[in-house]
């Protein structure tokens, strides 16, 4: 005579529930990342708050679209390559990109270019 173990008895509901929980949180990602890309592109900003590299990951968007305000050149980084902490803010990625055309017609010093313009987050 023996009795069910907690895992015949619990095990289906918590996985269940932890399922739930996954959803749930790529749904709110994905409604995070939706609102601070409708933010940049409708008022150019503000870009803090942002969502975190880990957040735009896990709601499946895999680029990050930048458009440097002094040469209008385009470029997309790939997130999922960055050498940075899953929690890092997307707006503190800005100091480490430069526009390497836009310095050196301007006579700006590469590594001191920051102004980045638009971005937004792009699905793979």
């Amino acid at each position: 005579m023996g009795t069910k173990s907690r895992e015949t008895i619990y095990g289906g509901s918590v996985r269940a529930a932890a399922e739930r929980v996954r959803e749930a949180r790529k749904q709110a990602d994905r409604l995070a990342i939706e609102a601070w890309n409708k933010r940049m592109l409708a008022f150019k900003g503000p870009a803090q708050p942002s969502p975190t590299l880990g957040d735009a990951l896990n709601a499946g968007y895999g680029y990050l679209e930048v458009k440097c305000l002094g040469c209008d050149t385009h470029q997309t980084v790939a997130l999922d390559i960055l050498r940075r902490s899953k929690a890092t803010p997307i707006h503190e990625l800005e100091r480490y990109m430069r526009c390497k055309d836009c310095s050196q017609v301007r006579g700006y010093a590469y590594k001191d270019r920051r102004d980045r313009g638009r971005r937004t987050i792009a699905r793979e």
